[in-house]
């Protein structure tokens, strides 16, 4: 199972992408922005391996399938061993499904990863050390693009993984912001 697709041809296929990255200036900061091939969760998981424990988890659900509230969803403060078991438990679920993004945060690194709903990340922080776990992966330099069109997938045989997932932490719940909201892709 994947969370992204395309079209190739006439059919809907797997879209994973090749394993680069680049660095992005915006205004007043820089940025890593990756692919994650194939949805990996190691990938997300080497990244925040990499800051200073503890961490904390924004998992944002957007387009929910009866598991939950649409909201932003902040774990408490999590060890490295917690936060390791937390990404082997729902690997399968992280790396098949679209309707959330998953950010997570070091405090003491003022760091943040974010592993989006497209399967493209996002690092803010240290980017010498994010470069260099991405190129440990075998990682190189390009831009990753979405591809258009594309189709996200919310995967009814993972919605107990999903309720499962709510209910691994004392999560503290706010609403979704404008930006996090999912909307459809117009057809062309």
């Amino acid at each position: 199972m994947h969370k992204l697709s395309h079209k190739l041809g006439n059919e809907w296929v797997e879209y994973s992408f090749p394993p680069i990255f680049s660095v992005s200036v915006l205004k007043a900061t820089s940025r890593i922005v990756a692919g994650v091939p194939h949805g990996d969760a190691e990938v997300f998981e080497r990244l925040v391996s990499s800051l200073e424990a503890p961490y904390s988890l924004l998992y944002v659900l957007h387009t929910p399938r009866g598991e939950g509230e649409p909201g932003r969803y902040q774990s408490p403060e999590l060890s490295s061993e917690t936060f390791h078991a937390f990404i082997g438990q729902f690997k399968s679920y992280l790396s098949a499904d679209a309707r959330f993004d998953l950010w997570a945060h070091s405090r003491s690194e003022n760091a943040t990863v974010v592993w989006d709903r497209h399967n493209l990340l996002y690092a803010y922080g240290p980017l010498d050390k994010f470069s260099s776990e991405l190129r440990t992966l075998g990682f190189s330099n390009g831009v990753p693009q979405v591809p258009d069109p594309h189709q996200h997938h919310y995967r009814e045989a993972l919605d107990s993984s999903a309720t499962d997932l709510l209910a691994a932490f004392q999560w503290s719940r706010s609403l979704l912001k404008p930006a996090d909201e999912q909307f459809p892709i117009p057809k062309k």
